[in-house]
């Protein structure tokens, strides 16, 4: 925590893994549950991707809400829907019927994982150290959170596993409403102001609010930290995607790449503690786009590993690090480079951002896999990145200069 920033709330470290958490407890069963109706593997995956589609186009609406009406009174809403949707699963018998209560579901744990994020990034005033460690809390629901979930399904199906979720839920809205609203929504004696009252119109997107958080682009700090997280979320991609096709080719069973995976994820929790010491290592700019640089490098040469598990898990170690360094970082910047009534903007931003990539890269880089093979996918797109960082890295060397002169001018007081 820097001097000037205050103390986040106990609550809100409770709300991170339960938030996140609450994502991944349905993204885990609904596969399971469309298993059971017999669906083949394409409907599964269109029910595993359709809970992404209302969140790439109405991410920017909902977060310019949370910015109006106050980020913990929507997020609120948004967990009461998931929780008030989850009976429901079990009684859709079929695929449309069950694509239709996805989107919906889908969308709501997504924005109230959103909601989690605009809070955090409020409360601690885009403090890099508190948002590390909202982070670290975090993992342990993504972690946590598929494995209750496959343990009350194998004990008893779809209905108390979906019940469950729903309780999961119940713990969520306990912990938002132990943590108080960001200051900026809360009445302040004496200057009149009050918050904004919804109206139904609200409820529709408006096209000055898309306008208006696609302009915070031309923030220097947003657009780079947009461009760098961007390629973090391609390199995840990359390794939910062909990565365990070239790791089962090359003779890798299920329980060796789920450890690989698994160092990923310990290994980001404990990076993101380093936040905070990171944004005082020098330019957080520079910090987070050469670490990118180095996740980059470590994706991109998995196939120079030799299959050498080892190796393979070393690299997925430090990738895991550095990511998890990174991300509380690029959170920091972004919040820092916008006003505290544009968090839940710039949030939804970055989430129709990962949504794109994550929707763009995993058939791209399938397509060239297919057609130059599948080792070789790993340094093209990996080359291709790389080329990237290059305007990048010059744009940041640019605005560190301007900073450094804009420091040393004389003013006209002196």
């Amino acid at each position: 925590m820097t001097a000037g920033s205050p103390r986040p709330p106990a609550s809100i470290y409770v709300v991170g893994p339960f938030s996140m958490g609450y994502v991944d407890f349905y993204t885990f069963l609904i596969p399971l549950y469309g298993l059971s109706l017999g669906l083949d593997a394409s409907e599964i995956g269109i029910l595993v991707g359709g809970r992404s589609i209302l969140a790439l186009f109405l991410s920017i609406h909902i977060g310019v809400l949370m910015d109006r009406f106050g980020t913990r009174r929507v997020t609120l809403f948004f967990v009461w829907t998931g929780m008030v949707l989850a009976p429901l699963f079990p009684l859709m018998p079929g695929f449309w019927t069950l694509l239709l209560l996805q989107l919906v579901s889908g969308a709501a744990v997504s924005f109230a994982w959103s909601g989690a994020q605009t809070l955090i990034a409020q409360i601690a005033e885009g403090d890099a150290g508190a948002i590390g460690k909202f982070s670290f809390f975090a993992r342990f629901g993504s972690t946590t959170a598929p494995m209750l979930a496959g343990a009350v399904w194998d004990f008893g199906g779809a209905w108390p596993a979906y019940l469950l979720g729903a309780l999961w839920g119940g713990v969520l809205t306990i912990a938002l409403l132990r943590t108080p609203e960001a200051e900026i929504f809360g009445s302040r004696p004496g200057d009149g102001s009050r918050r904004a009252r919804f109206r139904a119109r609200d409820v529709l997107p408006r096209a000055s609010d898309y306008i208006n958080s696609f302009l915070l682009i031309a923030i220097p700090a947003v657009a780079l930290s947009m461009a760098v997280i961007s390629m973090r979320n391609t390199t995840y991609s990359i390794q939910t995607s062909v990565y365990v096709v070239y790791l089962d080719r090359i003779g890798l069973v299920g329980t060796t790449i789920g450890a690989l995976f698994a160092t990923v994820e310990i290994a980001s929790g404990v990076g993101s503690l380093f936040a905070g010491r990171a944004m005082r290592w020098g330019d957080p700019q520079r910090t987070m786009l050469s670490g990118t640089v180095l996740s980059i490098l470590l994706i991109a040469v998995t196939p120079i590993l030799g299959g050498i598990f080892v190796l393979l898990l070393f690299s997925q170690a430090v990738r895991g690090w550095l990511e998890g360094v990174i991300q509380p970082v690029i959170l920091s910047v972004q919040a820092r480079s916008v006003g505290r009534h544009q968090q839940g903007a710039v949030v939804g931003l970055r989430q129709t951002g990962q949504r794109l990539t994550s929707i763009i890269i995993p058939p791209l880089m399938g397509g060239i896999a297919d057609r130059w093979g599948l080792s070789e996918s790993f340094f093209i797109l990996g080359a291709f990145m790389l080329l990237l960082c290059v305007p990048l890295a010059l744009i940041t060397r640019r605005a560190a200069r301007l900073a450094a002169t804009r420091e040393i001018e004389p003013t006209p007081a002196d």
